[in-house]
Order: structure tokens, then C-alpha cells, then sequence
């Protein structure tokens, strides 16, 4: 029995001709890419490690900016919140003919008010938040729901003043200023 081995399975009927030649073609296949990687191995090694290399800093700068979307988008859902909020539970019907002072940054601000609203705001039962270009009066329960979210939009309350010392403080509270008090 000479011959290769495809020869002696076309003869005892186990292959035909179209299953020989596809297993030739595949045989011949697999030994060029078994040479080529011999002789061309660090041209291949070299040209992978550069589209890895490529691929990653791709794949970073997209989490890096699928990251900023996410905080973009959490940051507007979370303004979107705020307005909700000062939308629902603003109050009405507090204009008035006294003027309420109060500071915005470094610009001191008037709303004009009526009594209820002047002992409220005194009281600290409600609060200042800045709303669509101007301000909105809301209750101390909302306020306390918009600080969690965004604390810049409300206008904060009126603390101790440390610029003073606490020598001065102790002397100074000893006389009372009435909140009515009308320059």
C-alpha cells in the first residue's frame, strides 16, 4: 500500500474527491500561517501591541466621556428637581408694601412684603431661593428638600457675624434691635 493517505481513503470509498482537496487546501493553509509566524512574528507582535495600545486609550477617553455625559445629565436632572420644587410649593400672596432686606452674594436685595410674610421670614419659617431670573419665597420643609439637592439656589440665613469677637458679641447682645424696626 503506497501512496498518502488521501489516496488509499478515495480508494476504500471513505472520501471523495471534493473532501480531499478541502482537506489539502486546509493542511497547506495552516503551514503557511505556521511559517509566516516564524519570520514575521515581531512585525506582528509589534503592529498588535500598537492597535492594543490604541484601542485602549480609546476605550478610555470614551469612559471618560460617557462619564462626564453622566454627570452632565445627573447635574441638569437634579436642576430640573430644584425648579420642581420651588414651583410647587411657592408661595403666593406675599407682596406687601414693607420692604425686606436681604443679602445675595455681595448685592443687598429688597422684596416687598406683607406682615405675615416680614414675621415668617423673621422666624426662619421661610426661606429666599433664587427662581427663573428672581426670587421665590418657599416654606422651610422645601427648603430643607432644595438644600439636599443644589444649597447655592437659596439665599443663605442670617448668622452670628464672626468678624466680631466674642468679647464684643456678649456686650453688643445685651441690646436688643426690634426685627420691625423702620429706618
Amino acid at each position: 500500500m503506497a501512496g498518502s493517505l488521501f489516496d488509499q481513503l478515495k480508494k476504500s470509498g471513505l472520501v471523495n474527491e471534493q473532501q480531499a482537496k478541502k482537506a489539502k487546501r486546509e493542511k497547506y493553509q495552516q503551514t503557511k500561517k505556521s511559517k509566516g509566524k516564524k519570520g514575521g512574528q515581531a512585525v506582528n507582535n509589534e503592529a498588535a501591541e500598537l492597535a492594543a495600545k490604541a484601542a485602549q486609550e480609546k476605550a478610555e477617553k470614551d469612559r471618560q466621556l460617557n462619564l462626564e455625559r453622566k454627570q452632565q445629565q445627573e447635574k441638569r436632572a437634579l436642576q430640573a428637581e430644584v425648579l420642581q420644587i420651588i414651583k410647587t410649593n411657592q408661595v403666593t400672596n406675599f407682596k406687601g408694601d414693607i420692604a425686606y432686606n436681604f443679602a445675595d452674594g455681595e448685592a443687598v436685595k429688597t422684596l416687598y412684603v406683607n406682615r405675615k410674610t416680614q414675621k415668617s421670614l423673621i422666624a426662619e419659617t421661610l426661606r429666599i431661593a433664587r427662581f427663573n431670573g428672581g426670587y421665590a419665597l418657599i416654606s422651610i420643609e422645601a427648603a430643607e428638600k432644595v438644600e439636599q439637592r443644589d444649597k447655592d439656589v437659596l439665599i443663605p440665613l442670617v448668622g452670628e457675624d464672626d468678624s466680631i469677637s466674642k468679647e464684643d458679641q456678649d456686650y453688643y447682645a445685651q441690646f436688643e434691635i426690634p426685627d420691625d424696626l423702620v429706618w
